[in-house]
């Protein structure tokens, strides 16, 4: 990367820990830092039901007053390519969630049980720590820890948490920087400050 202080950052925490103010501050940094400079959001929800289409309509107004610099790209499924593509030593590539990208693709629209088992499922979570690696740019990585809790009685939310859980391991490996929020304080697991 073309800047030391430039790396690649993984932020866990609970649901409402600070994970994406924390990511939308470090994109506020990365901008302050150079007027050559940008900030892609890639956006992971999909507008599933009317609850969540308010949730994604009041994050994009929240981000849009907070930071009205950043863009904001919409990709539910192909995030590795879509991290890969926007990557740039001048680009910081924010992605929020990880989580809702794995949910994403264990459960598409026609909601076919099959598909958490598919291979491609596998595959492509094996895809996004191989390509992070490739990256020439920042990139922050938000994700939810939800392995703190008891353990679910049904299968397929087993196999999530387990998805998610060998994920955010495979992708902490990549990043030179881990983050844990809880309520609103960052706690540094893996990097310097």
């Amino acid at each position: 990367m073309a800047d030391p202080a430039v790396v690649r950052e993984l932020i866990l925490g609970g649901q409402r820990s600070g994970k994406s103010r924390r990511a939308e501050l470090l994109a506020q940094q990365w901008l302050a830092g150079s007027p050559a400079r940008r900030a892609v959001m890639v956006a992971t929800a999909q507008p599933w039901d009317a609850e969540m289409r308010a949730r994604i309509a009041q994050h994009q107004q929240d981000r849009a007053e907070r930071l009205p610099a950043m863009e904001t790209l919409e990709e539910p499924l192909h995030l590795p390519e879509a991290i890969l593509g926007l990557s740039t030593p001048e680009t910081l590539v924010v992605v929020d969630c990880l989580t809702l990208w794995l949910s994403n693709l264990m459960m598409p629209p026609d909601l076919d049980p099959a598909r958490a088992a598919a291979p491609e499922t596998g595959a492509l979570l094996a895809l996004l720590p191989e390509l992070l690696a490739e990256t020439t740019g920042p990139v922050v990585l938000v994700s939810n820890e939800i392995g703190l809790g008891v353990v679910p009685m049904g299968e397929e939310v087993r196999l999530y948490v387990d998805l998610l859980g060998r994920l955010n391991q495979q992708v902490a490996a990549v990043c030179e920087r881990v983050t844990f929020m809880a309520a609103g304080l960052p706690m540094t697991l893996k990097g310097g400050a």
